[in-house]
């Protein structure tokens, strides 16, 4: 009996159905391209004379040659780096009219006859030109003819192959680093610097390496404006036009060094050129905090780390948001505002609005005497935790955490003790010297939090800062949170969808749902009562819309609810109902119940000590009960099976909408 033949998994990055076949008609053609580029280089070194190829290379006139492209190639990328970096930037970053015809005047030169562009440039800072003859009369430059007429020849045909790479990284390139980085504080010159430029790097070195290769290799635009003079501006490439007409032999040999040249710069960027991102924070780390050492979180006795701002200064919120998110925030110093609200709501916007980040929504924005709504977001002294950290990846957690620190001016050791400190408080203190790609999820949402506390910003903005923390390690930082912003002089508000982070951290919760607050209450209050389906549901309870009547509540998807409260007819309400007050029944229940109604059990969850069992029903929307597990199991509750659902009327609460 023969075997199953085993297959070999197929290579990362090809995709191919079992037994599929490459169709003839591309394989051929595809080969019959593959040799159309191979044969011109077969053919260089077919013809080369490899026994007189030391001589060839090491003649002055060839030796002399490579001396001047290396420098006109060198300096083409030097000025190149100057002009296309910031160039880039502005493409990739910056949203402005013109910007598409800009982007085709980068790309003109890569499609551009080299002759043609010889002639343009001729045109442009020739001594006839639009601008050499001014160049000449004020500051003596003369380019045509000269060394620094093939630095800027060169120049012109390689500097595209720096933005384009460039231009492609920096729009791979998440701006939430950015804008992180000018939450703490830092300038946008010092953001481009310490943030975006070493994140981009290899990028950047990709782009560079291609600029150099193409300006060392340029021809018809140097011999077209700078001519060809031996010693001034007949690099490499016109000094294998000038051997071709003597000297075939060495014109192959000199041919071949540009080639092999050319082959080893492409080698070693093995494809970086398409302007892809290398994240350098991309590989797989854990996602839980038990597999690292970790120091346990402080207890919360410590006295505040003192930074930029003094611990007395307080500094109460005044903010009214237009746009997406319309609502007016009034909040004393020392509040603590969770906001909730389903996916959608407007959560993140109202943060970004706040740190003028988005154009979607704006806000009129006071900290306590300062009108900050003019001001840019690092000048604001607002600081903020998003969704997923950002932590600069090319940063250790320590220099991380003293980002904000060293952008305010405090020195440079003074910060680093700081910010160890405020790691030890969190419980992550032996990772300092860890980067972010060496760090758990919840690892790295901790050094985020202890990047925003450790400036002590006038107001702090923290997106789902606990979400990627398990359970224990969450209720430490929660515990280590609490300490802090008990003595925090300014206002923090905190995105979240933990009911339990609400309640224990927040003074008071903002409910919103499509842009508009429906609730800011206390905590107790929102959770007595939620005046949003979805808050509702975020604690646990049933919520169901209707209508007001004479006896209760008209479903809005249909059913009646009759409840004890007493509304105004025809007011638009919502019915809460805690799952602890729902019955579940295997016949119709009989006696004082009001509100019965027949359903399936669809799904049985733990809750604690006590099971949720999910019913639906044809007469009323989904409901869940909350019951114990020996109720269940009298029950014989499962999957599928048939029950009755009882909810006394005195156990519903009405809350106008």
């Amino acid at each position: 009996m023969r075997s199953p033949r085993t297959l070999d998994p197929a290579p990362a990055g090809r995709l191919r159905a079992p037994g599929s076949r490459t169709p003839l008609a591309l394989a051929v053609p595809a080969l019959v391209a593959i040799a159309f580029l191979l044969m011109p280089l077969v053919g260089i070194l077919a013809r080369t004379s490899w026994n007189d190829l030391g001589t060839h290379l090491t003649s002055p006139d060839v030796l002399e040659a490579l001396r001047l492209s290396l420098v006109v190639s060198f300096c083409a990328l030097g000025l190149s780096l100057l002009l296309g970096v910031p160039l880039a930037w502005l493409l990739a970053r910056v949203d402005f009219r013109g910007k598409a015809l800009v982007r085709s005047l980068v790309l003109l030169p890569m499609v551009l006859p080299p002759t043609v562009g010889g002639v343009a440039l001729l045109l442009g800072f020739g001594r006839r030109g639009l601008l050499g003859g001014w160049l000449e009369n004020t500051f003596g430059i003369v380019l045509p003819f000269h060394t620094s007429g093939a630095v800027v020849a060169a120049t012109f045909v390689a500097m595209p192959f720096l933005v384009i790479s460039l231009e492609g990284t920096l729009a791979g390139l998440r701006t939430s680093y950015e804008e992180t980085a000018a939450s703490l504080g830092a300038s946008p010159v010092r953001v481009f610097r310490t943030v975006t430029l070493p994140m981009v790097a290899p990028g950047l070195a990709a782009g560079a390496a291609l600029t150099w290769a193409r300006a060392l290799g340029e021809f018809g635009a140097t011999i077209t404006f700078a001519g060809n003079l031996p010693g001034t501006t007949q690099t490499l490439p016109l000094q294998v036009y000038l051997l071709l007409q003597g000297s075939p032999e060495a014109a192959t040999s000199v041919s071949l060094l540009l080639l092999v040249i050319a082959m080893a710069v492409l080698v070693c960027l093995r494809g970086r050129w398409t302007g892809a991102t290398t994240d350098r924070a991309a590989r797989p780390v854990r996602t839980t905090d038990d597999t690292a050492p970790a120091s346990p979180p402080a207890t919360g006795t410590e006295e505040p780390v003192t930074t930029s701002v003094a611990p007395q200064e307080r500094w109460p919120l005044h903010a009214d948001v237009t746009g997406f998110t319309e609502l007016t925030l009034d909040a004393g110093p020392g509040t603590t505002i969770a906001v909730v609200g389903p996916n959608g709501a407007g959560k993140t916007t109202l943060l970004r609005a706040l740190l003028g980040l988005t154009p979607r929504a704006r806000a009129t924005l006071r900290l306590g005497d300062t009108d900050v709504t003019t001001l840019p977001p690092h000048r604001r002294g607002v600081a903020w935790v998003p969704q997923d950290g950002a932590l600069f990846p090319h940063l250790s957690a320590l220099s991380n955490t003293a980002y904000g620190l060293r952008a305010h001016g405090t020195p440079r050791a003074e910060a680093r003790r700081a910010a160890q400190l405020w790691l030890d408080r969190l419980g992550v203190g032996p990772l300092a010297h860890r980067k972010p790609a060496q760090l758990s999820g919840g690892q790295a949402q901790r050094v985020a939090l202890a990047r925003a506390l450790a400036a002590r910003p006038r107001l702090l903005l923290l997106d789902e800062p606990l979400a990627a923390l398990d359970q224990t390690t969450r209720a430490h930082v929660r515990h280590t949170l609490r300490g802090h912003l008990a003595g925090f002089g300014g206002v923090c508000l905190i995105v979240t969808h933990d009911p339990v982070e609400a309640v224990s951290l927040a003074d008071r919760v903002l409910v919103l749902d499509d842009g508009q607050a429906l609730q800011d209450a206390p905590p107790a209050e929102v959770t007595r009562h939620p005046r949003s389906p979805w808050v509702a549901r975020m604690l646990g309870r049933n919520a169901w819309p209707g209508t007001a009547t004479g006896d209760g509540l008209a479903l809005t998807g249909g059913g009646h609810l009759v409840a004890a409260d007493r509304l105004p007819d025809g007011a638009r309400a919502l019915a809460i109902i805690a799952p602890e007050a729902v019955s579940v029944h295997l016949d119709r229940p009989t006696g004082s119940p009001r509100n019965v109604w027949p359903g399936t059990v669809r799904e049985i969850t733990s809750a604690g000590s006590r099971l949720r069992v999910l019913i639906t029903s044809d007469e009323a929307p989904d409901l869940v009960a909350e019951i114990t597990p020996s109720a269940a199991l009298e029950l014989g509750l499962a999957d599928g099976v048939s029950v009755w659902t009882s909810v006394k009327a005195t156990e519903v609460s009405l809350v106008t909408l």
